[in-house]
């Protein structure tokens, strides 16, 4: 018996005194909310940037949505959406991996696990890549590295600023060693970035882990994170297991990052674009006039007395 049979009849032995009812909720009309339980209708959740209004708990958003919210109407464009995953490996588990891109394209409608492109934020124009946890949990396999090189490249090329807006499990285990080259391959391109003295921003969302933490999440020149999003490399219990020793509760949140030196800022979402806007002006801002005094009169200097024996 596999281990994933094993867990599927466990869940069907449960004991029925274990198990409570739950309020039916009409699909698409209300949201309920992992934090506090709280019902809100969805309309009013989507206004309020999909933040929960009684708790400000930050629900995942899809990469459309994300760029909604970022991008001024009517100036994105997306490039390299062509570009799609194939199984060098003939990885299989439970499923083909092969297979399984089918089936997770067929399910969210992308092409991968990220969108790039570029728009304008707030008149500003930018390169854009936001990462969607659908897809197989955001993992960062070859051609989300490949997207995430091209934007950078072409961004450097356009000299515009970079936003990267990161949501990832991790590398993508089916593709082996392909998917941990993707961690040099952007970091290489992101150094080019930094060398013609171009603006990079990360923005750290729950969760943000693995190979993508270890690599483009970390190097930005500034670097933002949502209130209470999973942040780090490993896993906790990994961590205490290592270390022999309990870790805090509150390690690998975005607070805990803060306070430690780890990320710059913590940004709630309905202020995300403003303080993006207000960050990248003053970058790109021209370096203050020094004002000119006018010439001294030329004057020419007096004789020396002669001073008397």
């Amino acid at each position: 018996m596999s281990l994933f049979d094993w867990f599927a009849d466990r869940r069907k032995s449960t004991s029925p005194e274990l198990k409570y009812q739950e309020r039916d909720i009409p699909d698409g009309l209300w949201y309920k909310c992992d934090s506090c339980d709280a019902l809100t209708y969805i309309k009013d959740l989507q206004t309020n940037y999909m933040v929960c209004p009684e708790c400000q708990h930050h629900v995942q958003v899809t990469a459309a949505q994300r760029i909604s919210h970022l991008i001024d109407p009517n100036t994105w464009t997306e490039i390299n959406d062509h570009l799609r995953s194939c199984d060098p490996l003939e990885f299989r588990d439970r499923k083909a991996y092969k297979d399984r891109l089918i089936e997770t394209e067929k399910n969210t409608g992308l092409s991968d696990g990220i969108v790039t492109g570029f728009g304008k934020l707030e008149g500003i124009t930018i390169g854009l890549g936001v990462m969607d946890f659908r897809f197989m949990a955001g993992s960062m396999g070859s051609v989300v590295g490949e997207k995430i090189t091209r934007l950078i490249e072409s961004a450097t090329e356009k000299q515009v600023p970079v936003i990267l807006v990161c949501a990832s499990g991790g590398a993508r285990m089916q593709e082996g060693i392909l998917s941990l080259m993707q961690m040099a391959k952007t970091s290489a391109a992101l150094d080019r970035h930094r060398q013609a003295k171009l603006l990079y921003i990360p923005i750290l969302t729950y969760p943000t882990t693995g190979g993508v933490t270890a690599s483009f999440a970390m190097l930005g020149d500034i670097i933002l994170a949502e209130p209470k999003a999973l942040i780090g490399f490993t896993g906790r219990r990994v961590i205490e297991q290592t270390l022999k020793q309990k870790i805090p509760d509150d390690f690998q949140t975005s607070e805990y990052l803060l306070a430690h030196g780890q990320v710059d800022a913590v940004i709630p979402r309905k202020q995300l674009k403003p303080t993006l806007a207000m960050i990248m002006g003053m970058h790109d801002a021209p370096k203050l006039a020094v004002p000119t005094l006018p010439p001294l009169p030329n004057r020419k200097p007096k004789p020396l007395e002669k001073v008397a024996d």
